[in-house]
């Protein structure tokens, strides 16, 4: 190791996590790692990781594409970072830092940024075999192989953010999973009673069991010492082969405890506005290991990035503080979308709560208004798409009445308030405190004009992601209200829109993409390949227009093969192994006895995982991509088709038994959901298609949740669209009332294909039909009335569709040329994918996933830039 100069100071940063990495960028863009030498002693054996996103790296993300450290930054700037070597002792008198590998580091000026440990309960056998905490990708590599080759059952101790993620990960890793939580609600600090049932039930569904209201007394162990079971407050006891602590955080302040700095009397450094330790002004601490100004200690990232900014800032003698900060968080846990912004719990004297709650739906949504009228704070749960907007209007009087702001689209007097309604003041991005005039101002004093440049410029949308849309909508606001067309093309191959391209396509009869791109694509595009953005989006358009326009209706067909998806490419869904699932159509959920055994047997023979779909079907899975042909032979054999679950197309039309068995049924939902499902399979479209028929009004089949539903009535039908029961949930608006069989199928027709036409790429019914310009009334004009005088063309269009209409499966195990393609590897077609393995569970079987192999740099490794200067 070079030795620095001894004129030159020194930084010293204890503890590299996400709060430190910051306050490393913070250094070098003031300049002061050009004036000073820094030492990070880094604990981990890895260098800054995303720990926000640390269970990501259950869906197969890699520590390596976790990491936040940019070794490039870290060489330029000449910044010496020791991994896997912690600072042991501070003496504050010679300022002098012992590393565990004995280096001794002398500073001028040392930052702590140790962070938290987990909390765990002091219960008896809390350290045995099968208990684990959940905070670093060491702990999540442990929880993992545990899991894989002891665990069949897992309990979650504390159902907060971290605890629900802990939860999920359990669950994906194939255990049963239980969450313990000492209060009466699930997430008590961020949501009420109300935002925690509807988290409650949603959570519940996904089948997890939760348990409130009780605490963990003991761990149980068996004759191995390996955990058995844990003994609850209320006397249960609860089986479980794993134990997961996830009960809150504490400050890692014991190193500041041992060189005598001041903490706080529930733990924490001291430190000043400037963050600066209150014992000694050489010393400063940031992150979850300080207790602020306010005494608080936070422990979320956002006010540890601003403590990061202020330390810097007072280091290079600039004039900062931190004084607060805002806790507003949103999160999306095991897929449910939570956010909590301002005074979410109603603390303000005399304020007032506007609520919606659909507990069915597991839609909860509060919003707290001062007797002003100023919104003081909210709770989202079940959809916080509105959440960018709302937070930023907090503080403030909003432009419209409250109650039309928690009204789900499509409800009632509900209203989408854009970001141009916020004031230049209003934060965007609260992980990075970036304000709307900060973005407004990159677009306009720094020339930026993508997203990507804004995020490089102002930090905003850098962290958590959840600014991102609302940023992108800014940047094309001001974009466009300074004079500047903003390119709306579909990609860099096309400058035209998707729904442009429709119409390019239908009315020149264009049948190939590469006739396309030679004639309408960019300058510098025709001539070439394409990308994978246009190659989906056009083929899709031409799948659905392809007996129109004399194109093959078979996506594998010549040119149209290399245009699909991973998962058209094998007509099956691609899983995380490596393997595939196949999904028969089954028209309204209707099946034989017979069917039900074809099916039985073809799992059996093949060794298939099987498994009741939410759309009235059933999934096979882990086939081989060579084994494919095989069992499609035998589905088409016993009447199956091919169920598009791998396509942008109808997946299914579910159905209640109807007037046939039930005794409150007023119409045959059953022989209307087959009807539907038959006539629409296989039509391609921007993005998937659902739907149901329910045949009276208690609504069995969800059908306001799908993107065409069909309500019975004791008149006929009611027809209801743009409905959403995915990530961000929609009631579907009603088209029209008490229709004929005839006109229900004439209107839906009329639907589907305007909806084609006009959509953007990816974009669901629920995304359209509140972008469109005169969204429900438009659309109401134009199919049901036909303002346009295109209904005779979109009938049309639909009829050929109907008229055309080939299962692929039984296309493809006709054509031993299209056969060739369903094997592993080209060169070795008799060759299975090795790596295409699986293991029992609940007599069946699961993907075998292997270890991710993580290499560990040893302690004594330094990754370092020039100390010379």
């Amino acid at each position: 190791m070079t030795a620095a100069p001894e004129a030159t100071p020194t930084i010293v940063l204890v503890g590299h996590g996400m709060v430190g990495q910051r306050f490393l960028e913070a250094l070098a863009a003031r300049g002061l790692t050009a004036t000073h030498r820094v030492v990070v002693l880094c604990e981990e054996p890895r260098p800054a990781y995303d720990r926000v996103a640390l269970t990501s790296y259950f869906s197969g993300r890699t520590p390596e594409e976790l990491s936040m450290t940019d070794m490039e930054f870290i060489n330029d700037h000449g910044i010496e970072l020791y991994v896997g070597d912690p600072a042991e002792t501070i003496d504050r008198d010679a300022r002098k830092v012992t590393a565990r590998s004995g280096r001794v580091f002398d500073y001028e000026t040392l930052v702590l940024a140790t962070g938290s440990f987990p909390f765990v309960p002091p219960v008896p056998n809390k350290d045995a075999e099968g208990c684990f905490v959940y905070r670093t990708i060491e702990d999540l590599l442990a929880i993992e192989e545990y899991a894989k080759s002891r665990a069949t059952v897992g309990a979650v101790v504390g159902g907060g953010l971290l605890g629900l993620e802990a939860a999920g990960a359990l669950k994906g890793l194939g255990l049963t999973s239980h969450i313990v939580e000492f209060a009466p609600r699930l997430m008590p600090v961020q949501v009420d009673e109300g935002g925690g049932a509807a988290l409650l039930r949603t959570i519940e569904e996904m089948g997890l069991s939760v348990h409130t209201g009780v605490g963990t007394q003991e761990i149980v162990v068996g004759e191995d010492g390996a955990v058995t079971g844990m003994k609850l407050s209320d006397g249960s006891e609860l089986a479980t082969d794993m134990v997961v602590f996830s009960a809150g955080v504490r400050p890692r302040d014991q190193l500041a405890r041992d060189c005598g700095l001041t903490v706080g009397e529930r733990g924490g450094i001291s430190v000043d506005e400037q963050c600066r330790t209150v014992s000694d002004p050489r010393v400063f601490a940031i992150g979850e290991c300080a207790l602020a100004s306010d005494g608080r200690v936070y422990g979320l990232v956002a006010p540890g990035y601003e403590q990061a900014e202020t330390a810097a800032a007072t280091i290079a003698e600039d004039e900062a503080s931190f004084t607060g900060a805002d806790l507003s968080t949103k999160l999306k846990l095991l897929g449910v979308d939570v956010a909590s912004f301002g005074d979410a719990h109603g603390a303000t004297a005399d304020c007032l709560d506007v609520v919606y709650s659909d507990s069915r739906a597991g839609l909860y949504k509060k919003l707290v208004i001062g007797r002003d009228g100023t919104l003081l704070g909210g709770i989202l749960v079940g959809d916080a798409e509105a959440y960018g907007t709302l937070k930023a209007f907090t503080g403030s009087v909003p432009p419209v009445k409250p109650e039309s702001l928690v009204l789900p689209a499509g409800a009632g007097e509900s209203v989408q308030l854009g970001p141009a309604a916020l004031p230049d003041e209003a934060i965007i991005c609260s992980c990075n405190n970036v304000t709307k005039g900060t973005i407004r101002g990159a677009v306009t004093e720094h020339h930026c004009t993508t997203v990507p440049e804004v995020k490089k410029c102002t930090k905003a949308g850098t962290t958590c992601g959840s600014c991102v849309k609302v940023l992108g909508q800014l940047v094309d606001a001001e974009l466009e209200a300074s004079g500047v067309e903003v390119d709306k093309g579909l990609c860099g191959c096309f400058s035209q829109t998707r729904e442009e391209l429709y119409e390019i396509v239908l009315a020149l009869r264009i049948n190939t993409y590469q006739d396309l791109l030679d004639r309408y694509g960019r300058d510098g595009a025709r001539g070439g390949d394409g990308c994978e953005v246009c190659k989906p989006a056009v083929g899709s358009i031409i799948a659905s227009l392809a007996p129109t326009i004399g194109a093959s209706g078979y996506v594998l067909d010549g040119e149209q093969a290399a245009l699909q998806d991973s998962n058209d490419h094998f007509l099956a869904n691609l899983q995380k192994n490596g393997s595939y699932s196949v999904v028969p159509r089954i028209p309204g959920g209707e099946i034989t006895p017979e069917g039900l055994i074809v099916i039985g047997e073809i799992a059996r023979d093949f060794g298939l995982y099987t498994k009741i779909t939410g759309g009235q079907r059933i999934d096979m899975f882990g086939a081989r991509v060579e084994q494919l042909p095989l069992i499609w032979m035998r589905l088409v054999d016993a009447g199956f088709e091919s169920g598009h679950a791998y396509g942008k197309a109808l997946r299914t039309v579910k159905s209640c038994v109807g007037s046939t068995w039930c005794r409150y049924g007023v119409q045959d939902s059953v022989r209307m959901a087959i009807d539907l499902e038959l006539r629409y399979r296989g039509l391609r479209s921007p993005h998937k298609l659902k739907s149901a028929v329910s045949g009276c009004a208690r609504e069995c089949a969800e059908a306001q949740s799908k993107d065409f539903g069909v309500i019975a009535t004791a008149g006929g039908w009611n027809l209801y669209v743009g409905g959403n029961g995915g990530a961000t949930p929609r009631h579907a608006d009603l088209l029209a009332q008490d229709l004929s069989d005839a006109e229900l199928i004439r209107l839906i027709d009329r639907f589907l294909m305007f909806y084609i036409r006009t959509a953007d790429r990816l974009e669901r019914t629920s995304t359209w039909l509140e972008r469109i310009p005169g969204g429900l009334d438009h659309v109401r004009d134009v199919v049901v009335e036909d303002s346009l005088g295109i209904c005779e063309e979109l009938e049309s269009l639909m009829a050929a569709h109907v008229a055309n209409y080939a299962d692929e499966w039984a296309t493809t195990i006709n054509d031993p040329e299209k056969l060739a393609r369903f094997v592993s590897f080209v060169n070795a077609p008799d060759t299975p994918d090795p790596v295409v393995g699986f293991v029992p569970e609940r007599d069946q079987i699961k993907p075998d996933l292997p270890l991710l192999s993580i290499g560990m740099r040893p302690s004594e490794d330094v990754l370092e830039g020039s100390a010379q200067r």
